[in-house]
């Protein structure tokens, strides 16, 4: 599905607008677009995200930041050549509090930020998911992959919402030409997630920084692959500098059992917690890791942030906003 066998082109961008900007990935999107020299518009319902994400960047020059739900239709005051849909609840606790939204956002307002791009023949980036993977039968995971997924499962909110988009944004770039590209993220991790948001990292640190025991589900065996935020940003401006219709996947192909990860966050964050075990979600996929060759290839793109070093900045971070 890829447009072309170039590599990335040189591309630059006078003004981008980023839904869901105030969210965990799209607030660091907004600050390493700024510090590119782009004008960025933060578009965003709060559903999930926080003012407090971006209060940092309310004093940058170009900056703007636009209350909208996507689902409504929106735009902006001034010409964008770049528009960043990653407007989703996008952890387990967030969609499965708010299913309808979830699904509307990957529907209609995928549809609302395409139709923004169009009227403003901008580059269009869909932020997707691995869980468009499911529970995968195949490991690690290519784009080539369909995915393993229940189409009526508790899941399937987010992960059909996804793949819905996907489906959306390649009719757009086919019947209208719309240059667009969609990357697959894998779990991403880093400052400004949410203790509560209920996806692992988070957790084990905000109970392992209380001393808490930290609660794996299952046995721990089940496997997950992290990339740093600062990875996952550079890996999504490159798609962006492309021309490459994708999908692509951008994740750290180095994977990490649930229980080591609870280990290591202990040793990391110098804490006295134990383990303690609870039952595994429903269809919570067993594997979880990229074939990142296509992003290597196309985008001279790969993780760099070794998993030692980042979660120690993400406890760091965590430490600070508990002081």
């Amino acid at each position: 599905m890829e447009r072309s066998d170039s590599v990335v082109p040189v591309r630059t961008w006078s003004h981008a607008v980023v839904t869901g900007g105030a969210g965990f990935v799209g607030s660091h999107l907004c600050a390493a677009l700024l510090d590119q020299g782009t004008a960025v518009t933060c578009v965003d319902d709060f559903c999930t995200g926080t003012p407090d994400n971006v209060a940092h960047l309310m004093d940058r020059p170009g900056f703007t930041l636009q209350h909208a739900d996507v689902t409504e239709g929106f735009e902006v005051k001034r010409p964008a050549d770049l528009v960043l849909h990653f407007a989703s609840p996008a952890s387990p606790a967030d969609y499965l509090r708010l299913p309808l939204h979830t699904l509307e956002t990957g529907s209609l307002g995928t549809r609302n930020a395409l139709a923004l791009a169009r009227r403003h023949e901008a580059r269009f980036v869909l932020a997707s998911t691995s869980e468009a993977y499911g529970d995968p039968q195949q490991h690690p995971q290519n784009e080539r992959y369909w995915g393993n997924v229940n189409p009526v499962g508790p899941r399937s909110v987010y992960d059909e919402a996804k793949r819905f988009g996907e489906a959306l944004t390649c009719a757009e770039a086919g019947t209208n030409g719309t240059d667009a590209g969609i990357v697959r993220l894998f779990n991403t991790y880093g400052p400004r997630m949410r203790g509560h948001d209920g996806r692992a990292v988070p957790t084990f640190i905000r109970q392992a920084l209380a001393d808490e025991p930290l609660t794996v589900t299952g046995d721990g065996s089940q496997t997950r692959s992290l990339a740093y935020i600062d990875d996952t940003v550079r890996g999504i401006l490159a798609m962006a500098g492309s021309d490459l219709l994708g999908p692509v996947n951008i994740g750290n192909a180095d994977e990490i059992t649930m229980l080591d990860l609870a280990h290591k966050i202990i040793e990391l964050a110098g804490s006295r917690s134990a383990v303690a075990f609870i039952d595994r979600p429903t269809d919570d996929p067993a594997v979880r890791c990229p074939d990142i060759t296509l992003a290597r290839g196309k985008l001279q793109w790969a993780p760099a942030v070794p998993a030692d070093e980042g979660l120690a900045r993400t406890i760091d971070w965590f430490r600070r906003q508990a002081a």
